[in-house]
């Protein structure tokens, strides 16, 4: 117990602890439902996330219970994990004094005006209290754990920036601070302390939950894993919604995440050379990048999620073209090959949505994107870790920290930082001219791998503010050895005195920056230029990183900076800019050409190529990949054994595969009310192919480049032989 307080505490402030080992799973694909199994909805992931207890606030035709739902996915060969809401979910016998016997309702989150935030009928989202969270783990999570379930996935602990103004918030204050509430929109001081309660909030829930959640699994003879699926700390800072984040992956009741990005995080607008607008690719790119910085110093296992939807209502053709900026963004990062495929199947291929941005008439998905779509999920199912890199300079990293939260909600003082622009404007110019830049957490400086490839830091405490001193020690130290730090920030923002470590006990720093550019032995408030520590080099320009961004040219001298840095100091070659990125990944070859950028030329894959953002599959020797575009192709030149009768793409997953001399077959499941295409590498033209017994050989289904057939059919859960001879 006394560690665990230790490690509570440390993480409070932004320490990081070591990780503790982390046993892993099989489970490499995934998706989340709240409904029974249904052969329209049968995607074929290794696992299935049975939603709520009680089922999906939104999902009103709940006819099974909890149990019978996950029996009949277990029934159908899935693994079953569990997920459901922390901050909102089917919790109304809660809320309406069911449980135990008293009236709830006051403990959602209440803003300025006394409005409750709500999240559905009878869901407000919650101030977690104690006795809420008494009430998660005896209704919810035994009861899981006692139908034999061991993953748990508790999701998007938020709490939303303008909320705060509730009783229950208001003792949550008193308790934790030990003097009476403050308006938040009364001082930045305020708005801060409120913020980091906030934080505080679900850092301690999902801790007190997890920890029950093990331990009572434990009681069982389980090994219960825990997880938390959120949305990235780059959305949440820019949707002003405060989460723990960071912090919770060196919590040891954590086991991973499921990184929340999709078409609906990732369309927020943000500013570029003076334009606020859509970047779809790009701020997907960023968005995953944040996740992955935040747990790969842990060891914790990471999920991306991607959704061939969105929340928002709109039409297909749009769906179609975010989602694969979306899912190329997340197989840019090799270092992750675990995924959500899709968070509810229901919606996606029953939903109803306008068949284009100018039509009323609505329809179910089109076969050609659900088509696609399965082939897109599918190749994740085998998609491999990988040592590549994308291609552009690496090694130039943006320093973030769980506080990008705290200083987004009110405006104090006219300052404002309109769409996250202090963050965008130090990655977005780099990243829009073919480098791919990184981030780093300030929380998880305390692991040497966190700036292990880092060669430029770029940082600001414009938007943001260190939690704690020792960050500091660790980025100084990181200089001393041969670092380059850029730091770019006024230091005027209204958050900058506000009552933390660095004015406090002792310390007397007009600002925070103050106490890291002593730990470098310069002044306390240097002049913009260049300066050196130890074997390092510290650039201070004196502009917050807004400036590069909201004005068109505002980049300039910015890029100049970086590129001298890289460059002379810490002497990482030429620092080219370009507008497209590329990466080799096993068999697979994965583009994106960046508009507004250094140019507006067409990017060319060459090679034995098959498509697979499109539904039939054509193999080409070459692909001209436009600006706005993104690119995922099966290079079938580098497949191995290409003797081997074996799938290439597939809108089904195989099972019972036999090969002999021959033959080969296969059984194919897929969603009924979907139409499977396949490519087939075969050691040569079949003479014969039969689907479900019936000959089907056509020679114009052969391609003799590519050594491959192509087969099309209607799919069904229950299975399609498939069988070739030659």
């Amino acid at each position: 117990m006394k560690r665990k307080h230790l490690i509570i505490g440390l993480l409070a402030l932004g320490i990081s602890v070591p990780s503790i080992a982390q046993k892993t799973d099989n489970v490499k694909t995934t998706f989340q439902t709240s409904r029974e199994w249904r052969p329209t909805i049968d995607n074929r992931a290794d696992a299935v996330m049975v939603y709520g207890v009680g089922g999906n606030p939104s999902d009103r035709s709940k006819k099974m219970s909890f149990e019978d739902r996950v029996k009949s996915w277990k029934d159908r060969g899935y693994t079953i994990h569990f997920m459901t809401g922390m901050a909102w979910g089917e919790y109304q016998d809660y809320f309406t004094g069911q449980w135990d016997g008293k009236w709830h309702l006051d403990e959602g989150q209440v803003t300025q005006k006394g409005d409750t935030i709500w999240h559905g009928h009878m869901v407000p989202y919650i101030v977690p209290s104690e006795n809420f969270l008494k009430y998660m783990k005896e209704r919810h999570i035994k009861r899981v754990i006692d139908a034999g379930i061991d993953a748990i996935f508790m999701e998007e602990p938020e709490f939303w920036a303008r909320a705060g103004y509730s009783e229950s918030f208001k003792k949550e204050w008193k308790k934790y601070y030990g003097f009476d509430w403050r308006p938040q929109h009364e001082s930045p001081e305020n708005t801060y302390l409120s913020s980091k309660l906030k934080y505080h909030l679900y850092y301690n829930a999902l801790n007190e939950v997890f920890t029950y959640a093990k331990e009572y699994g434990k009681s069982k003879g389980m090994d219960v894993k825990c997880y938390v699926p959120t949305h990235s700390l780059v959305n949440y800072s820019q949707w002003n919604i405060v989460s723990p984040e960071a912090s919770l992956a060196s919590l040891p009741c954590i086991d991973g995440y499921i990184a929340q990005v999709w078409t609906g995080t990732s369309r927020e607008p943000n500013y570029f050379d003076g334009k606020a607008k859509e970047r779809v690719f790009e701020t997907a790119y960023l968005e995953y990048g944040s996740m992955e910085s935040m747990t790969a110093p842990t060891g914790r296992k990471m999920f991306f999620l991607t959704d061939p939807i969105e929340d928002w209502p709109r039409d297909w053709v749009d769906y179609k073209k975010n989602y694969q900026a979306t899912f190329t963004a997340q197989l840019l990062y090799p270092n992750i090959a675990n995924y959500e495929v899709m968070p509810w199947p229901e919606r996606i291929y029953e939903g109803l949505y306008r068949t284009s941005a100018n039509s009323e008439t609505k329809a179910r998905i089109p076969r050609f994107y659900s088509t696609q779509m399965q082939v897109m999920i599918n190749s994740l199912n085998s998609m491999p870790l990988s040592d590549t890199k994308v291609s552009g300079n690496t090694g130039i990293s943006v320093l973030m920290s769980n506080s990008l939260m705290f200083q987004r909600f009110p405006t104090h003082k006219g300052y404002e930082d309109p769409q996250l622009a202090n963050f965008y404007g130090q990655a977005l110019p780099l990243l829009k001219r073919g480098v791919p830049v990184k981030t780093a957490h300030i929380e998880n400086l305390g692991y040497k791998e966190a700036l292990a490839d880092t060669k430029v830091l770029l940082m600001s405490y414009a938007n943001m503010k260190p939690l704690d001193p020792e960050a500091h020690t660790h980025i100084a130290d990181w200089v001393k050895k041969g670092g380059v730090l850029i730091f770019s920030g006024s230091d005027k923002d209204p958050f900058q005195t506000v009552r933390e470590w660095w004015n406090t006990n002792g310390n007397n720093y007009a600002t925070p920056s103050a106490h890291l550019f002593e730990l470098m032995g310069l002044s306390s408030s240097p002049e913009e230029g260049e300066y050196t520590y130890g074997k390092g080099t510290v650039y201070i320009a004196r502009t917050d990183p807004k400036e590069y961004i909201l004005n068109a040219g505002g980049d300039k001298e910015f890029l100049n900076t970086v590129s001298r840095m890289y460059e002379q100091k810490a002497k990482a070659g030429k620092l080219a800019f370009k507008n497209h990125f590329y990466l080799q990944r096993g068999v697979y070859d994965l583009a994106a050409v960046l508009e507004e950028s250094v140019s507006n030329e067409p990017y060319t894959l060459k090679g034995c190529l098959i498509d697979l953002f499109d539904s039939k599959l054509p193999v080409y020797t070459s692909k001209q990949v436009n600006p706005g575009e993104q690119a995922l192709m099966l290079n079938v030149d580098r497949v191995k054994d290409k003797k081997k009768a074996q799938i290439l793409a597939s809108a089904s997953r195989a099972y019972d595969e036999k090969r002999e001399k021959n033959s080969y077959s296969y059984i194919a499941k897929s969603p009924a009310e979907t139409t499977n295409v396949s490519r087939v590498l075969l050691p040569k033209c079949p003479k014969s192919v039969k689907i479900n017994g019936n000959e089907t050989f056509n020679a114009s289904d052969w391609d003799a480049a590519s050594k491959t057939y192509l087969v099309e059919f209607e799919n069904s859960p229950e299975g399609v032989s498939v069988q070739f001879n030659w």
